[in-house]
């Protein structure tokens, strides 16, 4: 068994022996019943209880006179989300920010984990980025149905009854081509600013890698604008009334 980050020890030391009894039961057998949880998982768990301490610091210093640097910086952000989502989706686009938001606080702070020693990227285990592109899938197409109702279905027969066979493949394939897009997109990119970091950093261990985190820091806020504007425009094309 590959040797386990410090926080997963934990973990598995927490909710270890849990995890493997729901897991059986589930028919499902872990290779290493005392140690079930792996490093993504565990990286996740600790993106989640940061995230919530995060909110509950902002939560507890809103203020409409005096609003603090984190409430400035959330602010930021969903002004900053809020003005591609009315360009993106345009009428009614409010009901999606959310989750735009929170799936782009997420996979930014899962980004930004690989900066500090100990730990990890998640994003950089493709189960993680998969997942994410897996919701925002369902997200969009439950959206474009609660929208459209039983006409969402023309979004893939096109204007044409006569092609609509190809067009459904077409269509098909084109969405499931959306979750690899998405998934390898973020994967590739964390993966392999987690491994020049550490090449360097064992390399040359002083000045160089420095250059490097500021890369990885780089990539880790354009690859989240990335996901976030993806996600915001396969909303706008759900729910679009011209499509």
């Amino acid at each position: 068994m590959a040797t386990e980050l410090w926080f997963t020890e934990v973990v598995n030391k927490a909710l270890g022996p849990a995890t493997t009894a729901v897991l059986e039961k589930l028919g499902i057998h872990p290779a290493h019943p005392g140690s079930p949880i792996n490093d993504a998982v565990a990286m996740e768990i600790l993106v989640v209880l940061l995230l919530i301490l995060f909110f509950l610091a902002v939560r507890a210093t809103l203020s409409v006179d005096k609003p603090s640097s984190l409430q400035h910086l959330v602010e930021i952000g969903q002004g900053f989300v809020e003005e591609q989502a009315r360009g993106v989706i345009g009428h009614h686009y409010e009901r999606y920010i959310p989750y735009a938001m929170t799936v782009g606080f997420f996979i930014l702070l899962s980004n930004l984990l690989g900066l500090v020693p100990g730990f990890e990227s998640p994003t950089a285990n493709p189960s993680v980025p998969l997942g994410c592109a897996v919701l925002t899938f369902i997200y969009y197409h439950y959206h474009g149905i609660r929208h459209h109702g039983a006409h969402y279905y023309k979004q893939f027969v096109g204007p044409v009854w006569a092609l609509a066979p190809l067009m459904v493949l077409i269509e098909v394939v084109s969405h499931l081509a959306r979750i690899l897009s998405l998934t390898v997109r973020l994967y590739a990119n964390m993966f392999a600013g987690d491994l020049v970091t550490m090449a360097f950093f064992s390399l040359v261990p002083v000045v160089v890698p420095v250059i490097f985190l500021g890369l990885h820091l780089g990539v880790a806020l354009v690859q989240t604008f990335i996901f976030v504007m993806l996600t915001l425009v396969y909303l706008g094309l759900a729910v679009s009334e011209e499509h």
